[in-house]
């Protein structure tokens, strides 16, 4: 099982070589990179992600999602915060509401601190 995730990387990694702009095959990897355990790399992926292609909505939830793990619990507000707004021009209902539900939680975590 861990070879063939290993492979998967690989082949994403050799996508992306040859495409450099390849937002999916960017996020794609950055997920393997998670389940890997592989944080940095998958933060590394998800940033870049968000500053050449800041219309791929999927990486809002899952950069939080990262900075959350990670306690940077106000990164992880201001992400779900950038892209409810994204979500709901594109008319990403299901989205939207994951980023909203991620971002009332988050709050709370906040305020308990």
């Amino acid at each position: 099982m861990a070879s063939d995730n290993k492979s998967k990387i690989k082949q994403l990694a050799r996508q992306i070589k040859k495409n450099p702009g390849d937002s999916f095959s960017k996020f794609a990897l950055a997920l393997e990179f998670q389940k890997q355990e592989e944080y940095k790399n998958a933060r590394i992926l998800f940033e870049d992600i968000l500053e050449s292609d800041p219309e791929y909505i999927g990486v809002y939830y899952h950069l939080g999602k990262l900075y959350e793990l990670h306690d940077r619990l106000e990164d992880a507000r201001k992400m779900y915060q950038q892209g409810i707004p994204k979500a709901k021009k594109m008319n990403k209902k299901r989205t939207q509401s994951e980023l909203e539900e991620a971002l009332f939680n988050v709050k709370i975590e906040i305020e308990e601190q």
